[in-house]
């Protein structure tokens, strides 16, 4: 079984703008934080609202990173 370290090591990272024009996310419409990394204007969820499009789930990714003591 592969440690966790070594999963993380061997993922394939895709550039977030590739992911957002496959949704259908304009570009303008994304706060860029690096290449992997992007949050979605929330003015632009309010237009789809109101142009009639579905509402889709929230969903919210965080990390914590450990201080060098690994707390």
């Amino acid at each position: 079984m592969l440690s966790d370290i070594e999963i993380a090591k061997s993922a394939k990272l895709k550039d977030i703008r590739q992911i957002a024009f496959s949704l259908g996310i304009p570009e303008e419409r994304l706060k860029l934080y690096g290449n992997y990394i992007a949050k979605v204007d929330h003015k632009y969820l309010k237009e789809l609202e109101q142009q009639g499009k579905k509402k889709g789930k929230l969903i919210l990714v965080t990390a914590i990173t450990p201080t060098p003591a690994g707390e």
